[in-house]
């Protein structure tokens, strides 16, 4: 099972790994700051000794760096990792505007995200939102800038499953469960809301800076697609 540093130090950009396993330009580390592509979730890149790093990936416990070239390596061998710092907030402050925008429409249309995408360029989320009203979802966006600049903290942490599945607010997704852990990561944004989740996210909102909304799509009966972006505090 691959360390996950990336939970610990969000904010860490350098790390150092003993090298588990290599195959071809995959290397499995004991330990890594390089966040997983997963959940919808655009992966970490960056350099790992004198490669760099063009995805990571998950497979079971086990996180993969896949490298621009196959290495000449050693089991057992130290690497310097770096993270590609720009690419990471980036996508930590993609991901918590989803978030708070996922937790508005929850609370405000009872709806809840049916499928994602959070990546660099502009993310996207789709909700089982009855009435494509255009209006409604730009008044959703506004809240949330509104909620933004008024900041709040963004905290994680851990909690029993059976406790954390009794919270109904904890899922917001519509067709899938939180992994069958024993306890479930937890992502609160103090007083706006709680979700159980694995990825990384800002320390506080005004770190996302501003929500723009770029565009809207109607999917098909109650499924509405959003895309936006965000621009620098």
């Amino acid at each position: 099972m691959t360390n996950k540093l990336y939970w610990e130090q969000p904010y860490s950009q350098e790390f150092t790994g003993t090298i588990v396993s290599v195959d071809g330009p995959k290397v499995e580390l004991d330990q890594t700051l390089f966040y997983p592509r997963g959940g919808g979730v655009s992966s970490d890149t960056g350099i790992l000794g004198e490669h760099k790093v063009i995805e990571t990936v998950k497979e079971g416990d086990r996180i993969l760096h896949t490298l621009d070239s196959s290495p000449s390596l050693q089991l057992g061998q130290r690497l310097a990792g770096r993270v590609d710092w720009d690419r990471r907030h980036r996508l930590m402050r993609m991901h918590t505007a989803g978030h708070l925008l996922s937790a508005l429409f929850y609370t405000r249309a009872n709806c809840r995200i049916t499928g994602n995408q959070i990546d660099v360029d502009r993310s996207r989320m789709d909700f089982n939102l009855e009435a494509f009203d255009r209006s409604q979802i730009e008044t959703f966006v506004d809240e949330a800038n509104n909620l933004i600049n008024n900041d709040a903290q963004v905290k994680t942490y851990f909690l029993d499953r059976e406790e954390a599945l009794k919270l109904p607010e904890m899922v917001k997704l519509a067709e899938a469960t939180p992994p069958a852990d024993m306890k479930l990561r937890i992502v609160e944004i103090v007083g706006i809301d709680k979700q159980a989740d694995g990825g990384l996210h800002v320390a506080h909102l005004k770190e996302i800076g501003k929500i723009q909304l770029l565009k809207l799509e109607n999917k098909g009966k109650t499924n509405r697609r959003l895309y936006y972006d965000i621009m620098s505090p």
